[in-house]
Order: C-alpha cells, then sequence, then structure tokens
C-alpha cells in the first residue's frame, strides 16, 4: 500500500478540518453507489466503465456539497471525519470512502471543484478540449494514458503517439476507439518510453498511484483525484464536470 502518499494526504486533511472545527464535531458523511444512469446519463456510447458494471461511482454528501470516487469495490459507509480519517485504507472499499469524503469536504469549502462527474455529451465535450490542452502545454509529444476511457482514448489516439494501460482483463490486448489497450505488466516500459502521463484519478483508489509520480510530467484527469490533487497541488483536467 502507498503508505506514505495515504499518511500525506490523511495529514493535509485533518489540518485542513482542524482549522475550520470540523473535525471535533459529529459530522456525518453517507456515501452510496450510483446507478449508471445517475453517474453518467447517456454519453451515446457504451462502453464507458461504468456502463460495464465493473465500477462504480461511491458519492458522498457534506453539507450540501458533493464529492464522488470510482471504484470496484462499492456499498453505503457512515461515520464522522475523524473515523474516516483514522480508518486503516486496507482495500479499495475504504480508500474509496476516504477519497469520496475527501472530496465533498474540499468541495464544500471552496478548495476543490468540478467533483461530481459529467454526463451525456461532456465526456465528449471534454475528450476533444483535453486534446486541444495538450497539444498547447506540451507540444506533440508522446502520451500515456493510463485508465481506459472511451472518448479520450477516440481523441487521442488520433493528435499524439499514444499507449494506454488499463486493468480490466476485458480491454486489456484488444484495440479499442483506435488504441491497443496494455495492461500493468507493460507500466514499466510504457512509462519509460512517453513523454507525459495522463494518469485517471481511479489510481487513488486501487493503490497503484506511486506508479506514475517518477518525476515525468503528469497530469491527473477525472473526478476522483479533486480533493487529493487540490491538497497535494497536483496538476488535474476534468472539464466537463460540475
Amino acid at each position: 500500500m502507498s503508505v506514505t502518499i495515504y499518511e500525506e494526504l490523511k495529514k493535509r486533511f485533518a489540518g485542513l478540518c482542524a482549522k475550520h472545527d470540523l473535525m471535533d464535531r459529529s459530522v456525518v458523511i453517507k456515501a452510496r453507489a450510483l446507478t449508471t444512469e445517475e453517474a453518467i446519463g447517456d454519453p451515446e456510447a457504451d462502453d464507458f466503465p461504468l456502463q460495464q458494471g465493473r465500477e462504480r461511482l461511491m458519492q458522498a454528501e457534506f453539507l450540501g456539497a458533493f464529492g464522488q470516487a470510482f471504484t470496484d469495490r462499492y456499498g453505503d459507509y457512515q461515520g464522522t471525519l475523524g473515523e474516516i480519517v483514522e480508518m486503516e485504507m486496507a482495500n479499495n472499499y475504504r480508500r474509496a470512502v476516504f477519497v469520496a469524503a475527501v472530496n465533498a469536504v474540499l468541495r464544500h469549502l471552496g478548495i476543490a471543484d468540478h467533483t461530481v462527474h459529467c454526463r451525456d455529451k461532456g465526456p465528449a465535450l471534454c475528450a476533444k478540449e483535453l486534446g486541444r490542452y495538450l497539444e498547447d502545454r506540451f507540444g506533440r509529444v508522446r502520451i500515456l494514458q493510463v485508465g481506459f476511457q472511451p472518448a479520450m482514448v477516440e481523441e487521442l489516439s488520433q493528435r499524439f503517439e499514444y499507449r494506454v494501460l488499463d486493468m480490466d482483463p476485458a480491454n486489456i490486448g484488444n484495440e479499442k476507439r483506435g488504441a491497443f489497450i496494455e495492461g500493468p505488466d507493460a507500466t514499466g516500459d510504457a512509462v519509460k518510453w512517453a513523454d507525459m502521463l495522463l494518469v485517471t484519478g481511479t489510481t487513488l483508489v486501487n493503490d497503484t498511484i506511486t506508479s506514475f509520480l517518477t518525476g515525468k510530467p503528469v497530469l491527473f484527469y477525472g473526478t476522483t483525484i479533486a480533493g487529493a490533487a487540490a491538497l497535494m497541488d497536483w496538476p488535474r483536467f476534468c472539464a466537463s464536470s460540475t
């Protein structure tokens, strides 16, 4: 487990909660697994991970603010902020609870934004904007994308030298949306090959994030890593979420 990353996140989150007098209050965080329709609407495609049923969005609510986290282990949770900070990050479910709670609290405090997944045509619009952003900022670089996000893969595979890693066995070894999908065993080679890394925030939940904090330019994407990116000063792109 990435103890250093999580301990640092907990330290910064706990300090923020203490600063705003939240840790000693009996605040309740609730999380639930969203249905596909609630989470993503109708993106006019059928190969998003949420639609395949292998992942869900956990959603936490804190004083009217919402935060989410992608996870393959999901369920309800209720507890105080203090209990969540003390929780051992032993599996994807517990990490998802922590990450979703961080996102909701930082959204409430106005420190993080874009913490709720985009819907309908949002993914396609985000992908086009991402392509322009990457070209403007990095130029014609070799990009490794971590996580199969269909709209992004289709857009970026036409613009860049490009590789994609994913953890889903149904994707690995297949060509999808114009790119060949590689598995985790290709991580070392793919990271060395790339000029920059485009990494899903889900790596924070599934405990693979340190594999991509290598010193190379990295850009995280998605709602899952909203709060952590704000706390750790990591660059993030998430154009169409709310």
